[in-house]
């Protein structure tokens, strides 16, 4: 099995891509590429929330044209997703794009699959082949791990045979199990650097759940390279959730820890939207501080003593607490502010 320190190595942009232990975090614009204002936007707002990687959809030729104006403006990699029309990723690629999402399996022209990866190579421009468990090649009658490898290997080989291994390899399913063990196969099979995901996972809320259980799975196997947790949602909410899972699988130290009670009857003060507010805000901040919210003083304190900043409420106020030792007491119309101003001078 090649881990995550064994695989082949490349450069994506600025970064070291395989070949270390260091997992890179993923997302995708659902902007149109076209809108560079937009896109630009959304790009920036997810570098600040530490998005490292980025995709956008490559759909004509006005999407292929925004890519250096798109690149001006942004600090990570940018990846070229494109289906079917080979015009396309030459057109990236003239653009300065920094990688590909290409089967080449879906491109007909052979003459123009050597052209894109003679492009490429001049230009040390890496490609990913993404197999999706929806949407094998016809005559592969279901989506199993042993089809899901036929299909990465297929693509592979083209471009193996051209001399060509800056590649990238995801193999995503909505089914975890499926999905888990296709990469632990792949793993076995290609030297690759492998991007992980669940596909198609569902919304914020249950698709969180399936993409944490099946990358954490995967991580756990010291297999993958960058993930994505694809939501439907704003992808902001995936850049969040990849960095949670990451800190809690001891990946990612640099950032701040967020504990809340559940609240009971004892709670008496407006807790639940403060806390929301709180963990919105954390963020947003990048070192490492563990931060409390709790719901009373009986248990506050003593449950969350290992955070270096808490509050546990009270009726219309709340106690300040640090490392389990109680500071001063905060009007509860007040507490936002002095927490928020607390973590700041942390």
């Amino acid at each position: 099995m090649f881990k995550r320190e064994q695989t082949r190595q490349f450069n994506l942009k600025n970064l070291k891509f395989g070949g270390n232990n260091h997992i890179y975090i993923q997302s995708m614009c659902n902007t149109k590429t076209s809108d560079i204002k937009n896109t630009v936007q959304q790009i920036l707002e997810l570098e600040e929330l530490g998005c490292e990687i980025i995709r956008v959809s490559i759909l004509d030729k006005e999407d292929a044209y925004s890519i250096s104006n798109i690149k001006k403006e942004i600090h990570i990699p940018l990846v070229a997703d494109i289906h079917f029309d080979p015009e396309l990723a030459l057109i990236a690629i003239e653009q300065g794009i920094d990688k590909i999402r290409l089967n080449p399996g879906n491109i007909s022209d052979k003459k123009k699959i050597e052209e894109i990866v003679s492009q490429c190579k001049e230009k040390n421009i890496p490609i990913r082949i993404g197999v999706n468990g929806g949407s094998l090649p016809k005559d592969i009658a279901k989506p199993t791990p042993e089809h899901m490898i036929e299909a990465a290997r297929r693509h592979i080989t083209i471009l193996e045979n051209l001399n060509f291994h800056n590649i990238c390899l995801s193999l995503k399913a909505s089914s975890i199990d499926l999905t888990v063990k296709a990469y632990q196969l792949a793993s076995q099979t290609f030297p690759y650097p492998l991007h992980i995901g669940i596909t198609e996972a569902g919304t914020s809320f249950k698709g969180l759940i399936k993409s944490s259980i099946g990358i954490s799975k995967i991580l756990d196997l010291g297999i993958g390279n960058t993930i994505r947790v694809s939501l439907t949602d704003d992808p902001r909410y995936e850049v969040i959730a990849a960095k949670e899972i990451l800190k809690e699988l001891h990946f990612k130290e640099d950032m701040p820890t967020f504990t809340s009670c559940p609240t009971c009857g004892r709670t008496q003060y407006n807790m639940i939207p403060i806390a929301k507010e709180i963990e919105a805000y954390l963020n947003h901040i990048n070192k490492k501080i563990h931060v409390a919210v709790m719901g009373c003083v009986v248990n506050g304190p003593g449950e969350a003593r290992e955070a270096d900043i808490g509050i546990a409420g009270g009726k219309g106020e709340a106690i300040l607490f640090k490392k389990g030792k109680i500071v001063k007491k905060i009007k509860e119309e007040n507490i936002l502010e002095e927490l928020k101003k607390e973590i700041d001078q942390f």
